[in-house]
Parts: C-alpha cells; structure tokens; sequence
C-alpha cells in the first residue's frame, strides 16, 4: 500500500531506540524526511550517515524546554505532517516505595513535555489544515502494570489530554491517536525484568520468561509490528480516526474494549 508519504516532514523523539526507532525505519522505507531526536548523539549521527538524504538531527533530552525549542527551530517554517511523540518511561516501583520527588519526576517525564511539544508544533499543522500525531504510551492506561504507579498514573492524564484536544482540533484536519504497547522486545522492558527478579527472588530469565508466556499469543511484540501500525496512523489514510487509544498487546489486556 502507497501511503503517500514520500518526501513529506516528519518529527520522532526517542528514535534511537525501540519503538522510535523501529517507527524512524519504517517511515523511512516510505521514503519519509524525518528529524529525529534522541539524547545520545553518536546513534543520531550514525543513523544520519545512512541515511543522508532523509534524515536531520538534534540530540538533546526532549523532556527539557531548551531541546524543545531547538526542535521547532529546526523545523522551522516547513510543512511538518506529523511527529511521534515518544520517550522512556519512569522508573518501576510500588506506591509504597515512592515518595513526592518520584511524582514531581514522573510528571516532567511523561506529561508535561509532551504537553509543551504539543503547544509548540500545533501551530505549524492548524496552519496547514493537516496533521497526524501519535503518541507511544503504555497498555497500563487500560490494564495497570504491577509495580509501575507512577506509569500507570501520569500517562493515563496524556490519555485524556490527547483525548480532549483531539475533538477540539479535529476540524482543522489534525488527528491525535495513541499506541498502548503490551510487552515488547525494547530495551523499556529491562526494569520490569528487574524489579520482577528483585520482587520475587528469580533470575532476570525467568523474570522475562514470565513475560513471555503471559500475552494469550505467547510471546512477546516486536518494535517493528507496532511501528507498522503507527506508520500507517501518521499517513493520510487514517484521516477518520482520531482521540483513540489503540492497544498492541498480544491479547494481554482482558477487557471487552481493550
């Protein structure tokens, strides 16, 4: 299927790792232009390398106002088609085990940047008429993950934000959609495997054969299998969807509307 996509301006945060970058490769088969954004600059240039053509950088922690702004000046003026909001999330622990200094945390972490991203690159689309953005959370909005509160919590406040503004912009041709990942093969996966060996004295093996088993299919996703979808969400396509939060989960969350 031609997406229609070639050539067009894309952003992706987090994009050197997991989901982002799983996203990054497949808009590039689409023969996408894409800036990408990730802290480690040595991935960004060698992934640029590759890919000169098609690719611009700006390394820097996207949870920050300063990277923000260098973000949307490096767009610019141009006709932007959609962005990818994505980045890590906080770290695995109970209730019990967090203090305020934990939430204050979670909160610059998952919710606030992405809200200041929004605010900033907005514009750029309304004036266009067109848009798509997805943002990359968790299936713990629809099914809490154990010992991930502060995960659990802060991204459900992203759900309904992106749900609220979806409405009031769907008008101007701008679509606003999430991702739910289940378990995935990313590196994100390796504090559940910890916290998992730690919580129930077993190897980080057995803690990640667990996860494996628990998925009614049987395995865990691959970045790619989620980065399908996501392409297509960020391609004209999808123009009739948004303010959805869409699982890719193996079957893990139980309820009728999962």
């Amino acid at each position: 299927m031609d997406l229609d996509i070639t050539k067009k301006l894309f952003l992706v945060t987090g994009a050197t790792s997991g989901f982002g970058k799983a996203i990054t490769e497949a808009l590039l088969e689409e023969g996408a232009h894409i800036i990408i954004n990730a802290r480690g600059e040595e991935k960004l240039i060698a992934l640029a390398k590759k890919h000169p053509n098609q690719i611009e950088t700006v390394a820097g922690d996207i949870t920050t106002d300063e990277t923000i702004s260098r973000v949307t000046r490096c767009i610019g003026e141009r006709a932007l088609s959609g962005l990818v909001i994505n980045a890590g999330g906080p770290p695995a622990m109970s209730f019990e085990e967090s203090d305020l200094k934990d939430w204050d945390k979670a909160y610059a972490s998952v919710l606030r940047w992405k809200v200041k991203l929004t605010q900033e690159l907005l514009p750029l689309l309304k004036r266009e008429n067109y848009g798509r953005i997805v943002y990359i959370e968790s299936v713990s909005v629809k099914q809490p993950i154990t010992n991930l509160v502060l995960s659990n919590s802060l991204r459900l406040a992203v759900v309904g934000f992106v749900k609220t503004l979806s409405a009031e912009i769907a008008s101007n041709g701008v679509t606003m959609n999430i991702l739910a990942p289940g378990y995935h093969t990313t590196p994100a996966m390796e504090r559940l495997f910890a916290k998992h060996s730690q919580t129930q004295g077993i190897s980080k093996e057995k803690a990640k054969a667990k996860f494996d088993k628990e998925p009614p299919v049987q395995r865990m996703g691959e970045a790619k299998e989620l980065a399908s979808l996501a392409v297509w969400l960020l391609s004209p396509k999808s123009g009739y969807i948004t303010g959805q939060t869409i699982s890719v989960d193996g079957g893990l969350v139980k309820g009728s509307f999962g």
